[in-house]
């Protein structure tokens, strides 16, 4: 529980309230002022004044979002006055950000006059792209909003009334499902008969409930046909022709409870009194409408959803409008239409469905996550709502001819809103698509770890690899029941049971005889599931290998040096790290390797990562550390790396490297052009070769854990075929990933003769 203290601090602390407005072109030099403002200024405001459409493209209409409250209804506060609201509206302009990179200003009219806040909206259109009206009470609110969206050609949404009713109706669709209910036949009741309550009956309608089949009860009770006393033309489009007069009388028998009123109003006997497998969303804030442990003390074949975070199934408006916006935004929809509304319910129902990411499991501590009972919407921090969601919504606002802007490209689309989700997600998708153009055979010898078995579904899923899974076949059928995946177009294999296990055994017996291997030891060595899968990329059976999930890095790369060896002309293999932040991409090796590596040990991992980096169609500048610049410090380490920086020199004239230099210097352009303008490296160096493991080690989690960055790799360099290590630990999103890159790998060396280059990963990792 946030204790009150707690809370004011986090709003008083540092810069005061919890948003800032920041430059997103640089202002450092004069040059940069007279573009920012004026002369510069004129000349888009000309191209604008010419033709509108342009304020999309030269101002930042098109991602700014007003957040407007009268603060009448202001969370369960009531009517606390506009200026009081504010530090809600702030909130919501840091969950449009942090969601969906949505920019907000919250605007807080002081006024309880709904013509007059209509003429202040209509007013805004110029400047921003979309409003989100916020904690406006009923039944004025209606009115607001139909009358906006009637005049105004930006979307318009009420998140009090459709958030809550979008994200409960996933809930709705998917609880239904899991008690075998049809949404035709159910009785349902609201408490509540304000926006939100409104709202919920109006899209359960859509969503296929009968409308005779509902109940709204506010304050007066039940709004039935002919009632007088606190009516409203919404009111009455759902008076219930009904002799049931309180909320007692409308739960007997009902299917569904949908609250969206105050703290404690369902007692124990009205849960009781409802249907076989009642389903209860109690969704008052920050009090349900009856506890969850009340409620489930007394129905056992209970679905139970509220609007906390402390318990199964949170009704949580963030998963509705950050994403609705995204993607009404991204195609200019003129209006957020019904249709859109019902396309983020069911993208939201439907994603329940697909496994739960590793970083959702760690964020809410938990080891599953599964649909059931509960677990019938997203989490709110599942980073996968973005792409489902706001997808849904571009895609029904082009279909409904409501986008002005529309698109055909939705993998494009999708790609574009990974990207919003950081740097690393974008390139990850870059692996991915180049993966599904031809998966390949990847052997995976942890094949009876679930985190492995989760990826396998993955892969086969999105079609980015074939997977080979080792171990006991029983126990892996076992455990692909119990997650409930689909693997069928997975292999399983017993490697002591293979038909191929004796031809390995020998094979591998007669190229290590003469080095200590007995027969006996082969076969022993052999039902080692990474000797086994390593005998499978060797003869081709299959065309790479991912491993290391829980073992230590030498248990595997041991055998891959053994079987498989390095590459012609290579005599020791390294690791490299792609360490991908915001704006930029570097790589950094040997971080796992090469303990203390000589002279030409360095100046083989710097070639070698050349290499890697011009795979990916990345024009490689290599900066050689060291504690020194340029013979700064006489040191036998520095001399190392010095000697390091003239053998590639030697080997390949034409490469863009230098040293020894400092970390600083390496990525510090105006460093180099000042203090050391001789340097042969120009502008910031995208590939950092470290002196020592323990430097580069040091060097890449520092980066990953305090910069912000996000590493992706080990990437085996040097190795004759894709073997990749898995990090201790890795999620499952981790293990996708890095198979993407071995598929790519593999395609590679199957293709090498046609030197397939790939030019748009370069815009997506360079400097």
């Amino acid at each position: 529980m946030v204790r009150k203290q707690e809370a004011l601090d986090y709003h008083a602390q540092g810069r005061k309230g919890k948003i800032e407005v920041i430059s997103s072109k640089p202002c450092a030099t004069q040059r940069d002022l007279s573009l920012a403002y004026t002369p510069g200024v004129a000349e888009p405001c000309l191209e604008i004044e010419a033709n509108p459409d342009e304020a999309y493209r030269y101002t930042a209409k098109g991602n700014l979002v007003a957040v407007i409250s009268n603060g009448t209804a202001v969370l369960g506060l009531g009517d606390i006055g506009a200026l009081a609201g504010k530090p809600v509206m702030e909130g919501k302009g840091v969950l449009f950000k942090r969601f969906a990179d949505i920019d907000v200003f919250d605007i807080e009219l002081n006024s309880h006059d709904p013509d007059e806040i209509i003429r202040a909206v209509r007013m805004l259109e110029p400047t921003f792209g979309g409003i989100n009206l916020e904690d406006i009470k009923a039944p004025e609110c209606f009115y607001i909003e139909e009358q906006l969206k009637k005049t105004m050609g930006i979307p318009v949404f009420h998140d009090d009334q459709h958030g809550t009713a979008i994200i409960s109706g996933a809930a709705l669709v998917n609880a239904l499902e899991i008690v075998r209910k049809k949404i035709g036949e159910v009785k349902v009741v609201f408490s509540g008969a304000g926006a939100a309550g409104i709202a919920c009956a109006k899209l359960y309608e859509r969503l296929g409930v009968r409308r005779e089949n509902m109940m709204l009860v506010d304050t007066k009770g039940v709004v039935f046909k002919g009632r007088k006393e606190g009516m409203n033309p919404y009111k009455e489009y759902f008076a219930a022709n009904t002799e049931a007069r309180t909320l007692a009388d409308a739960m007997k028998g009902a299917d569904v409870f949908c609250g969206v009123s105050v703290k404690g109003i369902v007692t124990k006997d009205m849960v009781k009194s409802m249907a076989d497998n009642p389903i209860v969303f109690a969704m008052a804030n920050p009090d349900p409408e009856i506890t969850y442990e009340d409620a489930t003390s007394v129905r056992d074949d209970i679905i139970m959803a509220t609007g906390r975070s402390d318990y199964p199934n949170q009704v949580n408006n963030v998963l509705g409008f950050p994403f609705i916006f995204r993607g009404a935004l991204d195609v200019r929809a003129t209006t957020i239409n019904e249709e859109m509304k019902i396309a983020a319910s069911r993208a939201l129902a439907e994603l329940t469905k697909e496994d739960v990411p590793d970083s959702v499991l760690k964020a809410y501590g938990e080891k599953r996550i599964e649909f059931g009972k509960k677990y019938i919407i997203p989490k709110p921090f599942d980073p996968r709502v973005l792409l489902w969601e706001a997808t849904a919504v571009a895609q029904t606002a082009m279909q409904t001819g409501v986008a002005k802007a529309p698109f055909t490209d939705i993998e494009a689309y999708r790609d574009s809103l990974e990207a919003r989700l950081g740097k690393s997600r974008e390139v990850s998708r870059f692996f991915i698509h180049k993966a599904q153009h031809e998966p390949k055979r990847i052997v995976f010898p942890e094949g009876e770890e679930e985190k492995i078995l989760r990826a396998a579904h993955i892969l086969i899923d999105e079609e980015i690899a074939k997977p080979i899974l080792l171990g006991s076949r029983t126990l892996m059928r076992q455990k692909v029941a119990e997650l409930g995946l689909d693997l069928e177009k997975a292999e399983f294999i017993n490697p002591s049971k293979s038909h191929r296990f004796d031809e390995y055994v020998t094979a591998y017996y007669g190229a290590r005889k003469r080095k200590g291997v007995t027969r006996f030891d082969a076969e022993h060595l052999m039902k080692t599931h990474n000797m086994f899968g390593m005998m499978m990329v060797e003869t081709g059976d299959a065309d790479g290998l991912i491993s290391g999930l829980t073992q230590h890095y030498p248990e595997t790369l041991r055998p891959a040096l053994q079987i498989i060896g390095t590459r012609k002309g290579v005599k020791n293999v390294a690791g490299l790290y792609m360490m991908v932040f915001k704006n930029q991409t570097i790589f950094i090796a040997d971080a796992t390797v090469n303990i203390d590596p000589t002279s030409e040990e360095l100046a083989e991992i710097a070639l070698l990562a050349a290499e890697k980096a011009r795979e990916f169609d990345i024009e490689p500048k290599i900066a050689m550390l060291s504690f020194s610049n340029f013979g700064s410090s006489k040191h036998p380490l520095v001399e190392k790396v010095r000697q390091a920086v003239q053998i590639v020199k030697k080997k390949a004239p034409d490469l863009a490297i230098d040293g020894e230099m400092q970390a600083d210097t390496a990525v510090t352009p105006e460093i180099i052009a000042d203090y050391f303008p001789f340097s042969t490296l120009k502008g910031a160096a995208n590939i950092l070769i470290c002196p020592d493991l323990t430097s580069a080690n040091i060097a890449y989690k520092l980066l990953a854990r305090l910069g912000g960055a996000v590493a992706i790799g080990p990437i085996l360099l040097g190795i004759r075929k894709p073997v990749y290590l898995l990090a201790t630990g890795s999620d499952v999103s981790d293990i996708v990933n890095i198979t993407a890159m071995a598929v790519f790998e593999a395609q590679r060396i199957s293709d090498e003769t046609t030197k397939r280059r790939v030019s748009s990963l370069a815009e997506i990792v360079s400097v």
